[in-house]
């Protein structure tokens, strides 16, 4: 607990407050990493099923995972403003 306290005290509120963002953007990246994986093996899965139906599954999983890549880009610019001290 001390050690804890003495760690917290080098550290100081702002450097806890970057470490906390900087944590929840990874979080936000890993997130979107995971969820266009789940998008690719999903409509792999379903143009197995169905391959008649190639195309517009092709689409639409390319739509959705460039919305979620859009999400990513946006928390990574974000992340390098907090991390230089821009922002």
């Amino acid at each position: 607990m001390t050690l804890a306290q003495e760690g917290a005290s080098m550290i100081g509120d702002k450097g806890l407050a970057l470490l906390g963002l900087a944590l929840g953007f990874g979080f936000t990246i890993m997130g979107a990493a995971k969820g266009i994986g789940n998008i690719g093996g999903k409509a792999v899965e379903s143009i197995a099923r169905q391959p008649e139906v190639a195309g517009p599954i092709g689409t639409n999983m390319i739509i959705a995972a460039a919305l979620i890549e859009g999400i990513a880009v946006i928390s990574m610019v974000f992340l390098a403003f907090v991390l230089t001290g821009k922002l």
